[in-house]
């Protein structure tokens, strides 16, 4: 018997796509196992915990109280999404009444929890998580929702997919109270932050008295090898997401999310951690995909699709063009010729994309040359007025700060922008952090790592003095300022960001009818009603 586990704190708006995978491996080789969200369920049982007058001093904080099941009714009703001002308020009272709830020296919010004296970066503050899990905000709940499941269920191994560097000091909290009330269990560790940490030139596992094992990469083969099963002509099955509470997630009906590859199709920028890390690509065959798309269709009836590819590749744009899933996806998917056919941009929109994130990165040819991206500003511009004419919203991500960048290349992005404003509907503006694999870069002074032995990301002096402090100034006073970026930022949804964005574009009038209305009750989570 296997427990896998998705600990806290991650968006809590869909179901963990890792899991579901090996949920799908492990049901058709015959291995009997569990899935617990104790992420969805570790911030539902937060947000139901008792209101002292301590914690409930000022007008916002009793407010958000007082509105508790109120706001995650609406988070899952999708009237909310036409109406931005009251989404950010519901979403931003949630948040301030999980931060109220939480213990004085830790800030737990719907993506992030902090901890004033302990940093997932450091391997020792980890450790220390681990030998005093009951200092972890969630301990109440996970020590009694893990120990009655592993008396119930008698597992011989637990799994903990660890993606963000918000689930570490849980995650590990959890490994250490696992250890403590069941030594006997084995302790498998994996997920996207565990493949990072392992491809690291300076990774030296600081955790081999804690965790039985690391997996990098794909976790599906590498489980079944550890279990003893043979890998050899198994096929890779689609997610299976029937152990997940589907109807509690914070989304107005269920999200269902799909990888059709792993690594990258382009593999080629700069300082990409794919490249760096070696991550091979490996794509599921375009018409394998639909086929199953069609499939988990039919099983969980979702609102939307969430294709989590780092670039959805063009064979599979150009079989979703020529398909109808019934249900609106969105997801990432590079600048290149395929969008710059009208045609094909309005094919993919009668095909249900709503939205694509585009990584634009830059609005200087010069600095996406350097960062091998691969596009021209003009495309960019002819990519974003096609997707803009046939109705599907651009999600548009830029990077400060390269190496590669200037103050003059900055104010050039700054005038693309202005130039496209009328073709983005959302913005993510990042400064640029240079991961650790990248350090070899000729002609770049490091100077050691940010906070701890585990940082994926190192300091460098920048050649042309373009740091972060200037980045952050020219972000601030010039950039976000400007009325066209500023118009552009008020739509974003805070927190869930691009995951709850295609809400608002489906929101539309012109979107409105297609839209399937789905609304659930706050109270009805507390079930967690399987899909």
């Amino acid at each position: 018997m296997i427990i896998l586990i998705y600990p806290p704190v991650a968006k809590p708006c869909e179901p963990p796509a890792g899991i579901a995978r090996l949920s799908a491996i492990l049901r058709i080789s015959g291995v009997d196992h569990q899935l617990l969200d104790a992420n969805i369920e570790g911030l539902l049982y937060l947000l139901r915990g008792p209101v002292t007058p301590e914690k409930a001093r000022d007008a916002w904080t009793r407010r958000a109280f007082r509105n508790r099941d109120r706001n995650l009714s609406s988070m899952r009703d999708p009237f909310l999404y036409r109406h931005i001002d009251r989404y950010k308020r519901a979403v931003r009272d949630t948040g301030r009444a999980l931060a109220k709830i939480s213990r004085s020296d830790t800030a737990v919010g719907l993506v992030n929890y902090e901890h004033d004296g302990l940093s997932p970066l450091r391997s020792s503050d980890l450790l220390a998580a681990a030998e005093r899990p009951e200092l972890n905000p969630f301990y109440t709940y996970f020590r009694s929702r893990i120990e009655g499941l592993f008396r119930e269920k008698k597992p011989s191994v637990a799994g903990i997919s660890l993606n963000y560097l918000s689930q570490a000091l849980s995650a590990f909290s959890m490994i250490g109270f696992i250890r403590h009330e069941f030594p006997g269990i084995k302790v498998i560790l994996g997920g996207g932050l565990i493949t990072s940490w392992l491809k690291s030139p300076f990774w030296k596992n600081p955790f081999s008295g804690l965790a039985d094992e690391l997996v990098a990469g794909p976790g599906e083969y590498h489980l079944l090898s550890l279990l003893g099963i043979d890998t050899a002509e198994k096929e890779m099955p689609m997610p299976d997401y029937y152990d997940l509470p589907c109807d509690s997630y914070f989304s107005p009906g269920f999200i269902l999310p799909y990888s059709a590859s792993a690594g990258c199709y382009w593999n080629r920028c700069a300082f990409c951690p794919e490249n760096a890390e070696g991550n091979p690509y490996v794509p599921i065959p375009a018409q394998k995909v639909i086929s199953n798309l069609k499939t988990l269709t039919e099983k969980t009836n979702p609102v939307l699709i969430h294709l989590l590819d780092n670039a959805v590749s063009p064979a599979l744009l150009n079989a979703l063009a020529g398909e109808n899933l019934s249900v609106p996806w969105y997801g990432f998917a590079r600048i290149g010729p395929h969008l710059t056919d009208p045609d094909f941009c309005m094919s993919l929109k009668q095909a249900g994309c709503v939205m694509l994130k585009l990584g634009i990165e830059s609005g200087d040819q010069e600095v996406l040359d350097a960062l091998r991206k691969g596009i021209t500003v003009e495309t960019a511009s002819a990519v974003l007025k096609n997707l803009k004419k046939a109705g599907i919203a651009a999600y548009v991500y830029l990077i400060f700060g390269t190496p590669v960048e200037t103050e003059r290349a900055a104010k050039k992005t700054l005038e693309f922008i202005v130039k496209n404003s009328n073709s983005i509907d959302f913005l993510n503006l990042a400064i640029f952090n240079m991961p650790v694999c990248g350090v070899n870069n000729p002609g770049l002074e490091t100077r050691g790592f940010y906070e701890g032995d585990l940082s994926l990301y190192t300091n460098f002096t920048h050649p042309y003095g373009w740091d972060r402090k200037h980045v952050r100034l020219f972000l601030e006073n010039e950039f976000k300022r400007h009325p066209a970026v500023s118009a552009i930022l008020k739509n974003e949804p805070p927190v869930f960001t691009s995951n709850h964005a295609p809400f608002f574009v489906m929101g539309r009038s012109g979107d409105r009818k297609k839209q399937k209305s789905y609304s659930y009750n706050a109270n009805a989570s507390s079930h967690l009603k399987k899909c």
